[in-house]
């Protein structure tokens, strides 16, 4: 099988020993969190730092999920790493993987994804933890960047499935926000229109209470390209606001 290593990181990969999956199977590194566990199976994450540039290393033992394109199971990093592909394909702003690949050993499936860390990029969980220390004029452009990224992705018929404020990252960009997205195992295409764009995005403003209304028009009026008293930006409040409500009512 032929495994992918990123150009622009296979020189410092293999001169530091690590361009190989060997290589990075075995290398003994601390687990970041406990391993996720299930079915038998396992899969775990690491830090990796290698001459002041940092990645994070993520391995799997037999911790396979079914998909249309694996029917009998795969490991979940391959379809993350589809997705990766994907989104750097069609041009969606999100994480980066610098090697990629799986093996069968002795009835074991295994599989590595390496991806580039974020270092210097805020999750938007941490910033809403202290959203209230945020000037007017970062709350705005943070709020515009989640906006106008939305909109990209959801124009480009992609849903994330799982677009929740600590799967967003920003870095500040002069007086604006650059945005991007990580965890991209559960996205998919767009399929069912308004359907699709209103259960992808709610969940994001429910996982999000400091944003009152003026806000979350901000940034839905960044996501529909129109003004914050647009007619269009009302009929989003208010089918956003129906689904939560019944969500946070079950």
């Amino acid at each position: 099988m032929t495994d992918f290593l990123a150009a622009e990181d296979r020189a410092l990969l293999e001169r530091n020993g690590l361009g190989t999956f060997d290589a990075l199977w075995a290398k003994q590194l601390e687990a970041v969190d406990e391993p996720n566990t299930d079915g038998g199976g396992w899969s775990s994450v690491f830090r990796l730092e290698l001459e002041g540039h940092a990645y994070y290393l993520k391995r799997q033992s037999n911790y396979l999920t079914r998909t249309l394109h694996a029917p009998f199971g795969e490991p979940s990093f391959a379809r993350e790493f589809r997705n990766i592909s994907r989104y750097n394909t069609l041009g969606v702003p999100a994480l980066q993987a610098a090697f990629f690949g799986q093996r069968k050993v002795d009835g074991e499936v295994r599989a590595i994804l390496l991806t580039r860390a974020l270092d210097g990029w805020d999750d938007l969980d941490s910033l809403l933890q202290r959203w209230s220390e945020l000037t007017a004029t970062q709350q705005s452009a943070i709020l515009k960047a989640c906006g106008q990224l939305a909109r990209l992705l959801h124009g480009l018929r992609q849903v994330h499935g799982c677009f929740y404020p600590k799967h967003i990252f920003l870095q500040a960009d002069g007086a604006q926000y650059q945005a991007q997205l990580i965890d991209l195992e559960k996205t998919r295409p767009l399929l069912w229109g308004m359907r699709d764009r209103v259960k992808d995005l709610e969940p994001l403003l429910r996982r999000a209470p400091q944003w009152n209304e003026a806000q979350l028009r901000e940034l839905l009026a960044a996501y529909v390209d129109q003004s914050v008293d647009s007619s269009l930006v009302n009929a989003w409040v208010t089918r956003l606001t129906a689904r939560r409500s019944r969500k946070e009512t079950r």
